[in-house]
């Protein structure tokens, strides 16, 4: 179930932005936020499956609306834009965002995300070395699919 307070709270932010860069407040561009946050927090998805989610809930929005309103998301700080290897552009909601790195199966291309405090060391490590204060960082890890019978499999 969808944060309610959490999609208003991305619409206000949403909306100061369209403000300040004197954008046009369409009721599509808000479309795109309830649907991109009403996804799993931890869900990636790219610009052809929330095109046919909302066309599939009756959505009238073009494919070209949703591209750019997701510049427009992730400009804002609304969104985060991921290129993992050969994919599509995949796009996760900002708000709830706790910094993660993924994992991507070469096989059944399941994306996992996870966290671990030795990654921030190293980056603090690394920081010092090259005298640099690091600000941020992306990690993606690669791996061939060893679940038997993995799920996954099927859908590609």
């Amino acid at each position: 179930m969808a944060d309610k307070a959490l999609i208003e709270k991305a619409k206000k932010i949403f909306e100061n932005f369209l403000i300040k860069q004197g954008s046009r407040k369409t009721p599509e561009r808000f479309s795109v936020i309830d649907e991109l946050y009403s996804l799993p927090e931890d869900e990636h998805i790219d610009v052809e499956g929330l095109f046919l989610n909302m066309r599939n809930k009756g959505y009238t929005i073009s494919r070209a609306t949703i591209y750019n309103t997701l510049d427009l998301l992730v400009e804002s700080g609304l969104a985060v834009k991921h290129q993992f290897k050969d994919k599509v552009a995949l796009y996760e909601q900002a708000l709830t965002y706790k910094h993660h790195d993924h994992h991507v199966c070469n096989q059944c291309r399941k994306i996992r995300e996870f966290s671990d405090p030795k990654i921030n060391q190293i980056k603090e490590m690394i920081g010092k070395e090259f005298q640099s204060a690091i600000s941020s960082h992306s990690l993606v890890l690669y791996g061939d699919c060893q679940i038997k019978d993995c799920e996954n499999l099927t859908v590609i």
